[in-house]
């Protein structure tokens, strides 16, 4: 005889999928940005015969950022502009998760130097080469990477994600009553 588990039990069966799936999707979008990322730079690197092959760091950093990202929603990061256009609250999700991810990259440089012995300047990551400009230019790749991901999350957010998964990638014509045209 089967028991029927507990309707307790059933909720956390049902959000542990649900974090699950998130998870999976932001850790695929972030991977398929690095990935790209660091394909253009061991083209560039290799045009001048610099030998450059941290691919795999594609995938750890997208499990890793992904994470930061779904634990930084949890405490309401960057929810700012929540009732202004949407294009508010994906610009400004966009940059303060662009910058917080390249603040996570730092503080996980710093913390794996640190116990290795290193010091803390021997632990800063170059990043974009480790000029202020190359800095920037990573900040603003990452804050243009993020837009799409973020303009799909708050329309989501706003017309029901199952709504808008059923509008991308199921069959046929589906249409939704929105809000009433304004005269």
């Amino acid at each position: 005889m089967t028991e029927q588990a507990s309707p307790a039990r059933r909720d956390l069966i049902a959000w542990a999928k649900r974090e699950t799936k998130r998870l999976i999707a932001i850790v695929l979008y972030l991977w398929v940005t690095f990935g790209l990322y660091v394909l253009c730079e061991t083209i560039v690197l290799g045009e001048r015969h610099i030998n450059f092959a941290s691919h795999g760091f594609a995938i750890i950093n997208a499990i890793v950022l992904a994470k930061v990202l779904l634990v930084a929603e949890d405490f309401n990061f960057a929810d700012g502009f929540k009732d202004k256009p949407l294009v508010y609250p994906i610009l400004y999700k966009a940059f303060a998760f662009a910058v917080l991810f390249v603040a996570t990259h730092i503080i996980e440089s710093e913390l794996l130097g640190l116990w290795h012995g290193k010091g803390a300047i021997a632990s800063f990551p170059p990043i974009g080469g480790g000029t202020v400009q190359g800095f920037l230019c990573v900040v603003a790749l990452m804050f243009v990477a993020l837009i799409p991901f973020f303009a799909f999350r708050e329309i989501g957010r706003v017309i029901g994600e199952d709504k808008l998964w059923d509008m991308i990638f199921k069959r046929g014509t589906i249409t939704f009553a929105f809000l009433p045209a304004q005269g």
